[in-house]
């Protein structure tokens, strides 16, 4: 399967752990290592406010797959 999301990536990116993200979130850290891993997502919402903690636009935290693009 296709990683669908770059939180883990972002996290390194911006110097951050997934505890600090799960501290943020009121998550399980379990929870935090499923999306950093791919092995579950997080829903729309949760995304978003991932993308705000990290200061990011959501849409960097999603990989690009063909057909997903607006322009395709």
């Amino acid at each position: 399967m296709k990683d669908i999301n770059r939180i883990k990536v972002v996290l390194v990116e911006k110097k951050r752990t997934s505890k600090w993200l799960s501290e943020q979130l009121g998550k399980d850290p379990a929870t935090i290592s499923k999306w950093c891993t791919n092995t579950s997502q997080p829903d729309l919402v949760t995304l978003t406010k991932v993308a705000a903690l990290l200061d990011v636009d959501v849409r960097q935290l999603i990989n690009k797959t063909k057909g997903n693009n607006a322009d395709d």
